[in-house]
């Protein structure tokens, strides 16, 4: 019997997650903050977990100014908010202290609305990546997070 990436990686502690392909060739990941569920692009070279500064009060975040600046492919520097010590659950995974960055994501949904793809409240980023220990397998579009 041939053993497969899935059966192996359930066996060594990994949970999958289905990852939803988006016109622009993204992944769209649905994710749980504070108990509230949302929809994210899950983003490898987005250093750090955000949210759209707009939900705020929609995830339960409580925020402080931050001295980093966010940047994206499609717009200039601009100011953030960090919220520190949230619930932030994707599939069976779960961290009970996660920090998030706040920013304004109005250009990014523009963007998407642009080509008909639903609008996300944030991105996944390469922190929450590297604390599952992450394996992305692009064939079957799913994601590993190590439970």
């Amino acid at each position: 019997m041939k053993q497969t990436r899935h059966f192996f990686l359930k066996f060594q502690g990994y949970t999958s997650i289905n990852l939803k392909k988006t016109a622009t060739n993204h992944y769209q990941i649905e994710a749980i903050i504070n108990d509230i569920d949302g929809l994210f692009i899950l983003d490898t070279g987005a250093s750090s977990t955000c949210t759209n500064l707009t939900e705020s009060e929609k995830f339960k975040l409580i925020s402080e100014t931050s001295e980093i600046k966010a940047s994206s492919a499609t717009d200039l520097m601009q100011e953030t908010k960090v919220s520190k010590k949230n619930k932030l659950q994707v599939g069976k995974w779960f961290s009970k202290s996660c920090s998030i960055v706040l920013f304004d994501m109005s250009h990014i949904n523009k963007a998407l609305c642009e080509r008909e793809i639903q609008k996300v409240d944030g991105i996944i980023g390469a922190d929450i990546l590297k604390k599952g220990k992450a394996i992305i397998d692009y064939e079957k579009n799913r994601l590993y997070l190590k439970l």
